[in-house]
């Protein structure tokens, strides 16, 4: 669709009330520009920004949280570095953690799943013992 100097251009929301319809149709002159541009800018914004700020809020909401509190991730460690060998809490203990470090159960959950993948290799030794208790290693006859 072409459009010439001083042509106006109406948008039409079919089925909202007159404040809207007020809204939507908008007169715009390519003539003037500038001004009609700001005109719009600040009809749209007195429309929408409620909307915008409620996405604004949404988004905030879904970014990642960020680190842990230092106090527990401290706390965490040394639960962690007393128990290297099998570091895999009992329910009892990661609720004791739980109200010493102020995190709920199921970020104590995630940070021990993710401790142990970047951290944690069980010994030859375990490993071994581990291979045997699934394979029933026991002495056959």
């Amino acid at each position: 669709m072409m459009m010439s100097c001083g042509q106006v251009v109406v948008l039409e929301a079919p089925n909202q009330e007159e404040e809207e319809e007020e809204v939507m149709r908008t007169t715009y002159n390519y003539k003037g520009g500038r001004s009609d541009d700001q005109e719009l800018k600040e009809m749209l914004m007195r429309k929408y920004s409620g909307y915008l700020s409620n996405l604004k809020k949404d988004f905030l909401k879904k970014r990642k949280k960020g680190k842990l509190p230092k106090a527990a991730t401290t706390a965490l460690l040394d639960w962690w570095n007393t128990h290297y060998r099998w570091p895999y809490p009992t329910e009892e203990e990661k609720n004791r953690l739980s109200d010493i470090t102020g995190l709920d159960h199921k970020q104590i959950n995630n940070w021990f799943i993710n401790q142990r993948k970047r951290h944690w290799r069980p010994s030859e030794d375990m490993r071994f013992a581990l291979m045997e208790g699934v394979s029933g290693g026991g002495d056959v006859l």
